[in-house]
């Protein structure tokens, strides 16, 4: 058995793992990351970055059905899907042997295992068959467990044809159908996805619209466009039950009308929610508070057990990588004691990488009227931007929510073209809190998809010149 001694152990490589581990090391502190799988986490090897090399391939599929609308005029092509599949997993592996080039360049020791508390300064280690292997003794321990595909009564997931986002980036080939259970950023994506390269996807959403969290004119902008893609969506209907039959999988739903159907497909996705890796981490036999399995920290994302913290997807919501590196970042400040402001939660972005894309930040116009502002709304169309049209991604919008007293940037919403790419510039507008007019006097360089922003902050001032 291996006895370590350090200053900080994280358990977990993930977004908000491995980035507390770099910048705790950067603040002087010896420090040990604990993971048992790739380093990374789910972010890195199954979730954000192999999904997106997915949806990239998709975009040029899409790109060839219409490529002699650019003067391209291609008319025989092959797809390669084990191609599209194993580059996705080559950029996954890419990445996550940076996290293992910047952990030798900190000299951040890296201990394979599974990680369990068994005191507020020691992490007892163990391999897959339960084998004690190393015992950490550390001054602070931050839990960084993450999450996985939330599974509920009567879904059986079998990961063959009822399967979860893992099963879903690695398939051998393509299906013909597919029902896709939930409508958040991971069902959006894959349903984007499977339909370019030919599969027949049905969304089937609870709510009364799809992406619900997102501001309803983006929401219905991006249905309209689903629809155009022949991806049948199923709002305001509930999952009674999914199991596989034969070759293929049945999805029994009540709609709208209180009407039990049975859908049919070769395959269906569980894209539901999540939910947290909490189990066998020592957290009862510690008496670590809880919420559903959510770890409740702090604003210093101290949990109830002083030098014990938890950060990322662990510690609740939002769900987001970014949000888990940004908490990393923090934790990693206030155990070296130097001075941090904290997480600015109300300003933490969210991106959907479906075609078109979907950019948001702040209040949606339903919240901010609810919270009691007086608004002051503008709102600019891709189809009156000539970097959209010189593009052939005339679609979609910018939507700016001002507070109509004192002119501050309540929320922004963008569907279209690259908008994930947009959202830093009112992120930041937010953060220094910029008015309206800081926005539309700021000049934005022409061509530029960015001018939608000027122009949706000149429109809630009645000044927009392209409207």
């Amino acid at each position: 058995m291996n006895i370590h001694e350090c200053d900080l152990v994280v358990i977990g490589s993930g977004p908000g793992g491995y980035v507390a581990a770099v910048r705790a090391t950067q603040l002087g502190l010896k420090t040990i990351c604990v993971e048992r799988g790739s380093l990374g986490g789910v972010c890195l090897n199954w979730g954000c970055i192999p999904t997106k090399a997915l949806l990239k391939s998709a975009e040029y599929k899409t790109f060839m059905s219409h490529s002699s609308d650019f003067g391209i005029d291609i008319k025989d092509y092959s797809v390669d899907f084990a191609k599209v599949v194993s580059r996705s997993r080559e950029v996954a592996d890419r990445m996550s042997k940076g996290v293992g080039y910047l952990f030798k360049k900190y000299k951040i020791e890296h201990v394979v295992g599974n990680g369990k508390l068994k005191s507020a300064s020691e992490v007892e280690v163990s391999d897959a068959e339960g084998n004690i292997t190393d015992v950490i003794k550390a001054k602070n321990i931050v839990i960084a467990t993450g999450a996985r595909s939330r599974i509920f009564p009567g879904i059986e997931v079998d990961y063959k044809r009822i399967i979860t986002s893992t099963e879903a980036m690695i398939p051998k080939k393509v299906p013909a159908e597919m029902i896709i259970m939930g409508s958040g950023a991971i069902g959006m994506e894959f349903a984007y996805f499977y339909n370019a390269f030919g599969t027949k996807v049905t969304i089937v959403e609870m709510m009364g619209r799809i992406m619900p969290l997102e501001d309803a004119d983006v929401s219905k902008e991006v249905a309209r466009h689903y629809k155009k893609s022949k991806i049948k969506l199923m709002t305001t209907t509930k999952v009674m039950s999914a199991k596989t039959v034969g070759d293929g999988v049945e999805v029994t739903v009540e709609n709208k009308k209180g009407e039990t159907v049975v859908l049919k497909a070769d395959i269906a996705l569980n894209a539901i929610g999540i939910q947290p890796n909490f189990e066998n981490l020592g957290l009862e036999d510690l008496g670590i508070e809880q919420n559903r399995g959510y770890i409740n920290t702090d604003d210093k994302m101290q949990t109830n057990i002083a030098g014990v913290y938890a950060i990322g997807d662990i510690a609740g919501a939002p769900w987001l990588a970014h949000k888990a590196s940004a908490e990393g970042v923090h934790v990693a400040e206030v155990i070296a004691g130097k001075a941090s402001e904290g997480l600015d939660y109300a300003n933490i972005p969210g991106c959907t990488y479906c075609s078109p894309q979907v950019a948001s930040i702040g209040l949606t116009e339903e919240k901010a009227a609810a919270a009691g502002h007086e608004l002051r709304i503008g709102k600019f169309p891709f189809t009156a931007n000539g970097k959209a049209h010189s593009i052939g991604e005339a679609k979609g919008f910018v939507k700016l929510i001002f507070d109509a007293g004192d002119d501050k940037l309540l929320g922004a919403h963008l569907v279209g073209p690259d908008v994930t790419e947009m959202l830093g510039e009112l992120g930041l507008a937010r953060k220094l809190g910029a008015t309206g007019k800081d926005i539309f006097q700021t000049i934005h360089a022409h061509p530029t998809l960015n001018e939608a922003v000027m122009e949706a902050a000149a429109d809630a001032h009645g000044e927009a010149v392209n409207l």
